[in-house]
């Protein structure tokens, strides 16, 4: 495993993003680990973040883009602080971009977009917190394919997420974000899964954070969720 998804698996924990117990998800289910990336809430936890981010599309999708797209509104932090971080690490400059859940319909910057306006002939990083489901895409797919003026005239390069959670859909075996890239046809990764999380934590870890109970509590949950 990469030294820098060991540094975010650590992160997680410190800025207690990622947490262990009992939790209930939006779809019902009883998950014994829980993701907030809306706790992320200083400057340095941000900046951090962002380069985290960075690296991981750098290293999945090579730089040929020239836009992130945070969907609101979770993505917009995450946008804006990875463009950053991008000029920062890499030398290149790249736009930011978030929808807006209510469209604005006055001033110079009306309209549906927060941030740089998406056109013909670029080419989007979508970046988000976590997907469960692959739910979301069906919503911000549209919005980034309604700025063309001609069809397939803006490329959806790919889509980064911080934590890959390794479970089936509702209606599909397959994980959120296998099932992106069969519909969609554009890669979509993350950072991190569950299995690099397991191993650095409980396998090699000293099982302070993943105990022994929580592994159980993990294994049912997969043999029941489990893509």
């Amino acid at each position: 495993m990469q030294q820098y998804k060991k540094d975010f698996i650590s992160f997680m924990v410190e800025c207690e993003v990622l947490k262990f117990g009992s939790f209930t998800l939006k779809s019902g289910r009883q998950s014994p680990f829980f993701m907030n990336a809306g706790a992320y809430i200083t400057g340095s936890q941000l900046s951090k973040l962002g380069k985290f981010y960075a690296q991981a599309i750098h290293e999945n999708f090579g730089d040929d883009f020239d836009v992130l797209f945070g969907p609101a509104y979770k993505g917009i932090p995450l946008a804006v602080a990875t463009t950053i971080a991008y000029s920062e690490l890499y030398g290149k400059e790249v736009k930011y971009c978030s929808d807006r859940k209510e469209e604005k319909d006055h001033g110079a910057d009306k309209g549906a977009l927060l941030g740089y306006k998406i056109q013909d002939g670029d080419r989007v990083v979508i970046i988000e917190d976590v997907t469960t489901s692959g739910k979301s895409i069906d919503e911000t797919y549209p919005k980034i394919k309604a700025q063309e003026t001609i069809p397939n005239a803006i490329k959806i390069v790919g889509e980064m997420v911080s934590l890959n959670r390794m479970e089936k859909g509702a209606d599909t075996t397959k994980n959120a974000l296998e099932a992106i890239t069969e519909k969609y046809g554009f890669p979509a990764r993350a950072i991190v899964s569950m299995a690099d999380i397991v191993e650095e934590l409980y396998t090699n870890g000293d099982k302070k954070i993943i105990t022994e109970k929580i592994k159980l509590e993990l294994d049912a949950y997969y043999a029941q969720y489990g893509a």
